[in-house]
């Protein structure tokens, strides 16, 4: 089990992680949340039924880290992973605006989600109980793998974006895999490719 998740009864999924492991994810998943922000809350007084309604932002976030995370909905430099950037002549404004609309309506709930899926990882961590090495075995119900794999995308999204990580710098021969100990970003790019094994092998046990 070490390294890697392994299936459990009722849909879950375990993997054990040395002390250091639990101090880096939940490190990571804190600042995740730190990034993403507290969240609109409501004022003494204020109708919670009112907040739920609030408009959210028109533009997107000038943090590339948090552009990335809540990218615009239709195409263009800024659109989401997959878009090829190319806007036709006289479509630009039209396509700014139709994001601007789907962003207001939709970035509260998105960033919603996204600090329940951070919160659901840093309690799962502050729930183990450590052997006396300081590492523990750590069991996920069905619901809280499904938090740890968007956690995990949103650290890897994030951690990439800090690093211009291309997808050339991914595969086995990428500059990534031959970057000298001598180089500062090192240490955030293993946290980079530990946190992607460690999706890809969720993803793998959470397969039928």
């Amino acid at each position: 089990m070490a390294g890697h998740f392994e299936a459990t009864p009722g849909g879950g999924a375990a993997v054990a992680l040395d002390e250091v492991e639990i101090s880096i994810l939940r490190s990571l998943a804190v600042q995740l949340l730190e990034l993403i922000g507290p969240g609109d809350q409501p004022a003494d007084g204020e109708d919670p039924l009112a907040a739920l309604f609030a408009e959210g932002p028109s533009k997107p976030p000038t943090d590339p880290a948090l552009a990335r995370l809540f990218p615009d909905a239709y195409g263009g430099p800024g659109g989401p992973e997959g878009s090829t950037g190319v806007v036709k002549p006289g479509e630009e404004q039209e396509l700014r605006e139709r994001s601007a609309e789907f962003r207001r309506f939709t970035e509260m709930d998105l960033r919603s989600g996204k600090r329940d899926d951070a919160l659901a990882v840093v309690r799962t961590l502050d729930a183990l109980s450590p052997a006396a090495d300081g590492g523990a075995v750590l069991t996920l119900t069905g619901d809280e793998c499904l938090n740890w794999l968007r956690s995990l995308n949103d650290l890897r999204l994030t951690i990439g974006t800090r690093l211009e990580v291309s997808d050339e710098d991914q595969g086995e021969e990428g500059s990534l895999y031959r970057l000298p100990d001598t180089d500062p970003r090192k240490p955030m790019v293993m946290a980079y490719l530990w946190l992607g094994a460690l999706q890809e092998s969720l993803v793998e046990t959470l397969m039928p």
